[in-house]
């Protein structure tokens, strides 16, 4: 098995490369954030985000990470907003969503509740949220999302983003 050699010796923080690298270590979900358009054609307005995290039980929080610059997400944050969190098969879509605002739902049919939330069927959860706080961090901005209702099914399995690529999980059994 490979592993860090640790006699190598770390180094200063200067290469944005390096430090995506290692960023790239850490697996993360990846999740959809969407919403009811507010014009006359009522078009989704939705992106994909892979900095994503559950935050706390009371009050229920989870966070996104959004880059500062982001064209969509000031549009996004005006209302209720519904976060999916992406299954293992849904690659494509999840790419799609990081894509051109005018191809980001071809060949999905989302689906919108009375909230105004929209979510991407076929995912392993659903979030209705609202915009809790947002926290200047760097160059992006950390999102936090009250979570208002949800429905979700743990046996479908979830789209992972680790070194750059979409993994599957592996179930490993306890050593005895």
């Amino acid at each position: 098995m490979n592993q860090i050699d640790p006699d190598r010796p770390l180094r200063p923080v200067t290469d944005e490369g390096e430090l995506k690298r290692a960023f790239s270590c850490f697996p993360s979900g990846v999740v959809a954030v969407c919403r009811s358009g507010d014009g006359a054609d009522d078009e989704p307005i939705g992106m994909s985000a892979s900095a994503f995290t559950t935050v706390s039980l009371d009050p229920p929080l989870v966070s996104v990470c959004v880059r500062n610059g982001s064209a969509t997400w000031p549009t996004l944050k005006g209302g209720t907003v519904g976060v999916s969190v992406f299954a293992a098969h849904q690659g494509d879509i999840c790419r799609r969503l990081a894509g051109p605002p005018e191809e980001r739902f071809t060949g999905v049919r989302p689906i919108s509740d009375e909230s105004g939330a929209v979510y991407i069927p076929g995912a392993t959860a659903h979030l209705e949220c609202t915009v809790f706080a947002e926290i200047p961090a760097g160059d992006h901005i950390v999102v936090l999302l009250a979570i208002a209702a949800l429905r979700c099914d743990p046996d479908v399995e979830p789209l992972v983003f680790h070194a750059s690529s979409f993994r599957a999980l592996e179930a490993r059994r306890a050593q005895s």
